[in-house]
């Protein structure tokens, strides 16, 4: 399907700051670009930041005063439906190096300390994939998507007390969980077309059967339609704008659809 992808920020920045962002489409075998630009007005310095392509393309910029950064893109996403029922856990000794980094704790998912719950929980029946669902589905039922209820602060360990948040807080408690049972997990910031009200979405990706897979807690959007921008540890590593200093949002608008191919 391709996917037309049009989002929008501006800020204030009342001091010249160093600024990340994380707003373009990853370029893959799953999700072609077929055109996309990003741009800043007033014109000024964008600078591609060294990493490797397939974690996200990461841009360099500096602002003061006013500023609006805009990125449009036409993606067609040929990944098909994704399925993870069946799909196994590899060795942990069998697992590639840049890999392996998935299964530790970190800032936001702390599977350490969900890690008596999770393999009691978890841990006897379902396995591999069939496990990721299982888990998936019990923060579905068992979790309120709620709104303004969590911050920049929250971790997984918080959503999960409380039992409420948003996609982030959703995909940092699964990633947890995942982890905590020995599935490699990491975050996925992404554009998906069915995000009421539209905004950028968070959702994970596990390690199964030697390949990363999709999957989406909130159910809000399905995996075979979403367009990756960033993936990482949790969210401290996907955040679509990273601010050295500090800045006044001032507007912020995401339009994603599904069209027609030319």
């Amino acid at each position: 399907m391709r996917v037309k992808i049009d989002a929008s920020l501006s800020y204030h920045f009342a001091q010249p700051a160093d600024v990340v962002l994380a707003l373009e489409a990853i370029r893959a075998q799953d999700q072609v670009i077929v055109s996309d630009q990003l741009t800043r007005s007033p014109t000024g310095p964008l600078a591609l930041a060294d990493g490797p392509e397939l974690m996200g393309r990461r841009q360099w910029t500096t602002a003061v005063g006013d500023v609006n950064i805009r990125y449009q893109a036409l993606v067609d996403v040929t990944r098909g439906h994704v399925n993870i029922a069946g799909l196994y856990v590899p060795l942990r000794r069998d697992l590639p190096h840049d890999v392996i980094t998935y299964l530790m704790p970190s800032r936001y998912c702390e599977s350490d300390r969900l890690a008596p719950f999770a393999e009691s929980q978890f841990s006897s029946g379902a396995q591999g994939g069939n496990q990721v669902l299982e888990m998936a589905d019990w923060i579905y039922h068992n979790f309120e998507y709620a709104p303004g209820v969590s911050d920049a602060m929250t971790t997984a360990t918080d959503s999960f007390l409380m039992r409420r948040g948003v996609c982030r807080d959703f995909a940092h408690t699964l990633i947890s969980f995942c982890r905590a049972v020995g599935i490699p997990a990491r975050m996925v910031s992404a554009y998906a077309p069915a995000i009421t009200p539209p905004d950028f979405h968070a959702v994970v990706e596990v390690w199964l059967g030697n390949a990363w897979h999709l999957i989406d807690p909130t159910r809000l959007a399905a995996e075979d339609s979403l367009v990756r921008i960033a993936v990482g540890r949790d969210a401290a590593d996907i955040s679509f704008m990273t601010i050295f200093g500090a800045a006044t949002l001032v507007g912020q608008s995401v339009a994603v659809s599904v069209v027609a191919p030319a």
